[in-house]
């Protein structure tokens, strides 16, 4: 269902009888109305859909919500602030390894659907998950022991460790000749890239794709990390935006003050590339669009747009 665009929804049907079973096939729900902060992001930026490809939605999996509860709150917080899909990306590796296999994230996910569909929640959920970098990465992709985004997998969420640095060149490489593209999570909230932020920049040029936090855009991670992201987004190393929501309070999504900040400091056009036409591409595994830098004064000016597809030549 792709909300905002009735026509395309089905229409509700009479109930049916199974020529197997005999049974009756229950009717086909109607879809559920869009939410008017939903319609409003969509009119706003002329889109289909808004997703979020980096979201901890998921009850008692990892340092996410608690409870069902407290992940239907989260819901709610992602559709009224635009959203209509969200990723649920569960950490996987780092302390927790072995606790998230990819059948759990999916039993989880399963559940949660259920109930928002239950309480008519609008909102599309989807499963990935927030891989903490490590040598195994690889190998346990290709065993489908970890999770990429979305179905078409074409995307890996890649997060370093807060504490030390790790170089990921040689994971980002692994992957690309795999036909998966890295995506490096919230760079500009790790000490290490504060200090060197151009660190960041040689990943970006062996294709990996950068996502920073709607939070830091608008100061909520703190000063230095609003300031890294900023920097990095004037270079125009940053691909996607996503909101890496853990709950309603102390780290709730923020994409709607992001994409406001981005469309002043920038244009309309750029925010819309980073905030909803990108992260949509990366679910559903297409190419990006890119802001290809040519000099100092354009790469300020996010000049040169121009495609670029993921490793794997997605078309």
């Amino acid at each position: 269902m792709t909300f905002g665009t009735e026509h395309n929804s089905p229409a509700p049907r009479e109930a049916a009888t199974s020529p197997e079973a005999g049974a009756p096939v229950p009717p086909v729900s109607p879809p559920l109305p869009p939410h008017p902060a939903q319609s409003l992001r969509l009119n706003h930026f002329s889109a289909a859909e808004s997703s979020d490809v980096h979201c901890h939605c998921l009850p008692g999996l990892d340092d996410g919500p608690p409870t069902m509860d407290d992940a239907v709150a989260l819901c709610e917080a992602l559709v009224a602030d635009g959203f209509t899909h969200a990723v649920a990306t569960p950490h996987q590796l780092g302390r927790y390894d072995g606790r998230n296999s990819p059948d759990r994230v999916r039993s989880a996910a399963d559940e949660l659907r259920a109930v928002l569909t239950a309480r008519r929640v609008p909102l599309q959920i989807e499963t990935g998950a927030d891989v903490r970098i490590d040598e195994r990465v690889v190998p346990m992709l290709r065993r489908r022991q970890i999770l990429p985004i979305g179905a078409a997998g074409r995307y890996l969420l890649l997060e370093l460790p807060h504490e030390v640095f790790v170089e990921p060149r040689r994971v980002i490489n692994d992957l690309k000749r795999d036909g998966v593209c890295a995506v490096i999570t919230h760079p500009e909230r790790y000490d290490y890239l504060q200090q060197r932020p151009d660190a960041v920049r040689p990943w970006v040029e062996l294709g990996a794709i950068v996502q920073i936090t709607a939070g830091s855009v608008v100061g909520d991670f703190g000063a230095r990390a609003q300031q890294s992201a900023w920097h990095m987004l004037q270079k125009g190393w940053v691909s996607i935006v996503a909101t890496d929501a853990h709950d309603t309070v102390r780290r709730p999504p923020r994409m709607t003050a992001a994409a406001d900040a981005i469309s002043k400091q920038f244009s309309h056009a750029v925010a819309r590339r980073l905030c909803v036409e990108n992260p949509g591409r990366v679910r559903r595994g297409e190419p990006l669009i890119t802001f290809a830098a040519r000099g100092p004064a354009a790469a300020g000016n996010f000049a040169g747009l121009r495609p670029r597809r993921p490793a794997g030549g997605v078309a």
